[in-house]
């Protein structure tokens, strides 16, 4: 089955196994946290290992799977970070007649036909459950619920709000642990304002991330490289900045296909509206299908990533000068 959220939260305790995956591995953490607490799983009923240890310890998998808890209560077992070559082992796991766990497999994004979503989205006593990176709109509806029932901020102003939707979004994990900051940073006055957000999410970060993503889309090459050279130098992590990157040409796509223009931060405007005019929609495609290749392939050969992130980035800042240039003829 094909879940949402909605299902998740009505119909965990009524399957055998969930796949939880997608590219914001916060909400893939979260969601398997939820499925922990609404099990009411005791620490002593839950068996958990990675998807590489899956031929090691699979007889100690199928035991824990299939008897019953000797604590009483219901048992979990979690299986992290799986890919399509571990479809046949889950598959005899989750299929087995002696299967008496509920079942948790995690994993980044996966294609559509490959072995795991197949498996899952086919049966009717399995569901796949994907974990896509929040949008602007879905964002800004996250920060308001957060901020209003966690916090009882009264009020965001526009340029807030919009601060925030810029960079935020990548990772859910990352977007609640700063929402938990700017609501403690907040408290006394229940407003959130731009230079509260600013506090709270380093400007020099957030100026570097935005050069990156922005100066990269409108062709300025050296920019964009002084950019990421800052960002790794604080020790950003390349597979989230990778994460980011789709998400900015999510957006992009958007904004050229269906002339849906996302809220922007005023400093970034100019730049995403040059990249607005010089790239095609063709070949935004053809870079969100590359950067979904990067990831498996970060994934699966073990390639230093941060060498990987700075070629790719060259190439696509070259790309959209050429874009550019081509443009102005």
């Amino acid at each position: 089955m094909k879940w949402k959220e909605a299902d998740f939260n009505n119909g965990i305790n009524t399957i055998r196994a969930v796949l939880i995956y997608g590219q914001d591995a916060g909400q893939v953490d979260e969601f398997c946290d939820k499925a922990v607490e609404k099990l009411e799983i005791d620490k002593d009923n839950l068996f958990a290992l990675d998807s590489n240890e899956l031929r090691e310890k699979q007889d100690a998998l199928f035991a824990e799977s299939c008897s019953p808890s000797m604590f009483g209560g219901r048992k979990m077992v979690i299986i992290s970070n799986a890919g399509d070559s571990d479809a046949k082992q889950i598959s005899e796991l989750v299929g087995h007649n002696g299967l008496c766990a509920t079942v948790i497999v995690t994993a980044g994004d996966l294609r559509a036909g490959g072995g795991l979503r197949t498996l899952f989205e086919n049966s009717e006593t399995l569901a796949a459950l994907p974990c896509y990176t929040d949008d602007a709109r879905s964002l800004a509806t996250l920060i308001r619920k957060e901020l209003s029932a966690a916090a009882g901020i009264q009020q965001i102003t526009p340029d807030a709000m919009a601060y925030m939707t810029t960079h935020l979004g990548g990772d859910r994990g990352i977007t609640r642990g700063f929402l938990t900051k700017i609501a403690l940073y907040v408290d006394d006055k229940k407003i959130v304002e731009l230079e509260d957000v600013e506090k709270c999410l380093p400007d020099t970060a957030a100026a570097d991330t935005d050069d990156f993503l922005y100066s990269l889309t409108a062709g300025h090459v050296q920019q964009t490289m002084t950019a990421l050279d800052r960002l790794l130098y604080e020790n950003s992590d390349p597979n989230r900045l990778l994460r980011m990157l789709d998400s900015h040409f999510k957006k992009l796509l958007t904004a050229v296909v269906e002339g849906q223009l996302p809220r922007l931060f005023w400093k970034v405007t100019e730049k995403f509206n040059t990249a607005i005019k010089i790239w095609p929609e063709v070949e935004i495609v053809a870079v969100l299908t590359r950067l979904n290749e990067l990831e498996k392939q970060l994934r699966t050969t073990g390639m230093p990533a941060e060498i990987l992130l700075r070629d790719f980035s060259l190439k696509l800042a070259v790309r959209a000068a050429k874009l550019a240039v081509k443009r102005r003829k």
